[in-house]
């Protein structure tokens, strides 16, 4: 029984260190599976069972959730069948794992403004602090970077041609330019960040010297959020942090030329400037953003105009 009761466990380490062998991280589906491995193994089922799959998602609180638990295990069944048959392939009980992603908030220039000056005015925060803040949701800002990329920066990382973001999600890396008033505020901070703390090599540190962590960013951004007063509330997009990036991405496709081939020419080169691994996912927010669709509409409509007439 002991021996047995390993075998789910070590079918799923194997399938997680091939799929992270290949560039896979899987932290969060990970976990998932070897929930769900110890939940076979108490309920003294050692291949995948349909029945026991579906017990074990079904756990979750939400229907997303659900599907979002069968699917990894249908994944997982799927590699480890090929080796044993015995593994069952649970049908996909809960409707698919594909979420429709929510409407993104687009902050007005105004607003980007009104929270930036709020970063340095932060009355729970001391001087050095605000100007941390103040300067990493202005970069945020200006290159549509992942807050993740902002905060793993280091000092290495900034070059006369711009930031280089190093193996960021999907492990691809790149050079991201920056204008010159970005690089003169970034660098007026260095020189007040540096003095502060000479032996970290992050270039975003706390008060205390230290790398800042995630979750102190996005409590400081909710409450800038609160105070400016950015409107919230059901079935309105909320403003998140990540919100800045979405933004940058908005505006860059505003200054879309007309031009077919330049049009798609443009769409790469944000692609690629975003770090995206699909150009889909860049094209995302054409269908996300109302007011860009409406463009599209015009644009549309003024070229079936001028091509139908005689």
């Amino acid at each position: 029984m002991a021996a047995g009761a390993t075998v789910l466990a070590e079918a799923v380490q194997s399938y997680l260190s091939m799929r992270r062998a290949i560039g896979f991280k899987l932290i969060s589906e990970g976990q998932r599976l070897q929930s769900f491995a110890r939940f076979s193994d108490m309920r003294g089922r050692y291949y995948v069972c349909n029945e026991i799959a579906i017990e074990w998602a079904a756990l979750a609180r939400s229907l997303p959730e659900r599907a979002r638990r069968l699917g990894d295990v249908i994944r997982f069944s799927r590699y480890i069948r090929a080796e044993d048959e015995r593994h069952q392939l649970p049908p996909r009980a809960f409707g698919s794992e594909n979420r429709p992603r929510p409407v993104p908030y687009i902050f007005s220039r105004a607003e980007v403004r009104r929270a930036l000056q709020a970063a340095s005015q932060l009355s729970c925060a001391d001087s050095f602090s605000r100007h941390t803040y103040s300067t990493l949701f202005g970069l945020l800002a200006c290159t549509g970077l992942r807050i993740s990329e902002a905060l793993r920066l280091r000092l290495a990382d900034i070059s006369d041609d711009g930031l280089v973001i190093r193996c960021s999600k999907f492990r691809k890396s790149r050079l991201v330019p920056l204008h010159q008033s970005v690089q003169i505020e970034l660098e007026r901070y260095l020189r007040r960040r540096c003095a502060h703390a000479p032996y970290e090599d992050h270039v975003f540190v706390s008060r205390r010297k230290r790398p800042i962590r995630l979750q102190e960013v996005e409590r400081v951004f909710h409450s800038i959020v609160q105070k400016i007063g950015l409107p919230r509330g059901p079935g309105l997009p909320r403003p998140l942090i990540h919100s800045l990036r979405h933004t940058f991405a908005v505006r860059a496709l505003e200054r879309c030329p007309d031009d077919h081939n330049r049009i798609t020419q443009h769409m790469l080169a944000l692609s690629t400037y975003l770090g995206h691994c699909k150009v889909a996912h860049t094209y995302w927010y054409l269908e996300a953003t109302p007011h860009l669709m409406q463009n599209i509409a015009e644009r549309v409509e003024r070229f079936v105009s001028q091509r139908s007439r005689p």
